[in-house]
């Protein structure tokens, strides 16, 4: 939803000082809602204060850097998971393509599952455990031919929950 207003926040993108932060503009204030999501306030661009789905760390300078979208947060027995933040992470460990999603859970309520095209290295789950924060680790990986994308080629996440639901058999119902 940030998108939706351009133009309030620059980052540098390479070089010595590249950076994960985002310094908003001069006259634009952010701030952080009860859930952690980006709240705009840009009265040179918008006249309303802008509350977006992108969950966001903010650092003592005011500056502040996207950790994903809200609703790609997975609650696996409590512990919230934030699915871009874990793949940014595995992707240091696992070089396939892979996308993770979530399938229900009877204990857990959901559980975080990975399809991949082609094959996890040998081990794949003790790389998870090693990278990741505790009960982050995907407990399953299904490959697939072909991970779904949008047609901005960002990953589909409800085409990838459908996958791993019929890879693992699982019903909604269940």
């Amino acid at each position: 939803m940030t998108e939706t207003l351009s133009h309030i926040a620059l980052r540098r993108l390479n070089g010595a000082d590249a950076s994960e932060w985002y310094t908003p503009l001069p006259g634009v204030r952010v701030e952080t809602d009860k859930d952690g999501a980006l709240v705009i306030h840009a009265p040179r661009v918008c006249a309303d204060i802008l509350h977006t789905n992108d969950l966001v760390e903010m650092n003592d300078v005011g500056q502040f850097r996207i950790l994903g979208r809200k609703d790609n947060t997975v609650n696996s027995g409590g512990v919230k998971i934030q699915l871009e933040t874990v793949e940014k992470v595995l992707r240091e460990h696992i070089h396939i393509p892979f996308v993770l999603t979530a399938v229900p859970d009877e204990r857990l309520g959901e559980r975080l599952v990975m399809l991949t095209e082609g094959i996890l290295p040998e081990g794949w789950q003790e790389i998870c455990r090693r990278a990741l924060p505790p009960y982050h680790a995907p407990r399953e990986a299904f490959p697939v031919d072909h991970l779904p994308q949008t047609g901005t080629g960002k990953p589909d996440r409800m085409a990838a929950r459908r996958m791993a639901l019929a890879a693992g058999h699982i019903s909604l119902c269940d």
